[in-house]
């Protein structure tokens, strides 16, 4: 399966790196070129035990890719995963702005895509109720399409603990 990785942080290059050991082809979407670059070449851009070496082996192998490009890894992708940041604002709620610009990306490929069946899977930490109250919503508006029918929408709980999280996802 092809899959594209919406984020590069901690959750999304061990998620990728993970899926890619799996046999999955994986291609990471980053905002940030040096953290593509260094994916690229066969580093991690995040510190975790064990990731630097899997990194390595799935960059060489060709079944981890990064790009600034979305349109890039959602060519012939059937699941994309968004894996952004969601920090705290100063009143506590949580920022909101990068899951949205993942969506409007995965949205507008969507529109101009004749292709079949794609899912998108949330694996941010959001708010109860962000699926029906902002992600449908984003994707039906950006794509012109709509949820169930032409494309579908999960919420994927991220569930790794730094030091272990390569562990824990293949013992979740």
């Amino acid at each position: 399966m092809k899959i594209a990785v919406f984020g590069l942080g901690y959750v999304g290059c061990v998620t990728g790196a993970c899926l890619a050991q799996m046999g999955h082809t994986v291609h990471g979407v980053d905002i940030s070129d040096a953290k593509v670059r260094v994916l690229n070449s066969g580093q991690s851009p995040v510190l975790e035990k064990g990731l630097d070496k899997l990194v390595k082996t799935m960059v060489a192998e060709g079944k981890l890719h990064a790009t600034l490009h979305p349109s890039e890894a959602l060519d012939r992708a059937d699941l994309s995963l968004v894996a952004v940041g969601t920090p705290s604002r100063n009143d506590g709620s949580a920022n909101l702005d990068h899951v949205i610009s993942a969506l409007g990306g995965i949205g507008r490929f969507l529109r101009g895509s004749k292709k079949k069946f794609h899912v998108v899977a949330i694996r941010s930490t959001v708010p109860p109720g962000t699926t029906e109250k902002l992600v449908i919503p984003t994707l039906e508006k950006a794509s012109g399409k709509k949820a169930g029918a032409d494309f579908g929408v999960c919420f994927h709980p991220e569930f790794l603990r730094e030091g272990s999280s390569i562990h824990d996802f293949f013992n979740p």
